[in-house]
Formats: C-alpha cells, sequence, structure tokens
C-alpha cells in the first residue's frame, strides 16, 4: 500500500482538528504534545518558501530565539516573564509564562541563510526559502525525431 503526502496531510489535518475539538471543549490544551507552554503555530507553503506564524504575546523579540537544523527542522524557543499586578488577585490566568521551546520538522530543506523573521504585534512571522534542490523545476520534454525510414515499394502484382 502506497500512502503519498496529500494522504498524509489529510490525515494529520483531521488529528489536529480532534486535537483543537478536545482543547475546545475541556478549554484548555489537553492533547496537545507540545503542552500548554508553546506558542500556537501556523505553517503553509508555496512554491517558493514556507511560512511560520507563531503567537507570541508579551514575548519580548530579544527573548526569542529562531534556529534551523538539519536543512529542515525549525526550532524556536523563548521566555515569557511573568506579570504580577500589584494589589491584585488573580481570577483566571490561561497564558503560558516561562521558556518554550518548539520544533517543527518541515516537508523540505530550506535556505538558513535566506530566512527572514519579522515580529509584529506579538506575532511571528517566519519565511522560510525552499533550498533550491526542493524547489519544483520543469523539465523540457524534447521529443527525438526518428530517422526517416526508405519507403517500402508496394508488393508486386503477380504476372
Amino acid at each position: 500500500m502506497f500512502i503519498n503526502s496529500k494522504t498524509i496531510n489529510t490525515l494529520w489535518r483531521e488529528m489536529d482538528g480532534f486535537r483543537q475539538e478536545v482543547d475546545r471543549l475541556f478549554g484548555r490544551q489537553i492533547l496537545s504534545p507540545h503542552g500548554p507552554a508553546a506558542p500556537a503555530l501556523n505553517v503553509w507553503e508555496d512554491d517558493g518558501a514556507f511560512y511560520v506564524e507563531a503567537d507570541l504575546p508579551d514575548v519580548a523579540p530579544d527573548k526569542l530565539d529562531v534556529t534551523i537544523k538539519e536543512g529542515n527542522r525549525l526550532v524556536l524557543a523563548g521566555e515569557r516573564k511573568a506579570t504580577e499586578p500589584a494589589n491584585a488577585v488573580w481570577h483566571r490566568q490561561e497564558r503560558f509564562v516561562g521558556t518554550f521551546t518548539r520544533e517543527l520538522t518541515l516537508p523540505a530543506p530550506v535556505d538558513a541563510d535566506k530566512v527572514q523573521a519579522k515580529f509584529e504585534h506579538g506575532v511571528l512571522k517566519l519565511t522560510l526559502p525552499k533550498s533550491e534542490a526542493a524547489r519544483p523545476r520543469k523539465i523540457t520534454v524534447k521529443a527525438e525525431s526518428e530517422p526517416a525510414k526508405p519507403a517500402t515499394p508496394p508488393p508486386n502484382p503477380l504476372p
């Protein structure tokens, strides 16, 4: 049996949707392999690059570390400092505090020297260009012309 990447992506989306539904029902992250102390990610790609957005409100950009390992492993690490409001009593505290690490294996290698990272309104936005070897290429098919065969004479009629 052969399972292609489209089938795997569909199954992964279904499992992730189930996890999100369980989290929604219980009001917290229960089935996340990263636990509640990992930022939520959106990841997508086009022909030239992968794109990652990580929700990191109240995380200082200088407390973020973005690393590419082995060509296709993205590692996000950082720290969110705890806030202690003066003369306050917490009723609910859902945002994680402390250090975090999130590792993601991308489907293809990226060009680590060309990665761009922007931090806007608490969202880390990464553009990870695919390596040249991983980019789709159009292959031109050339038809070889067959050498002309001499015409065969029609069969001789019987005398």
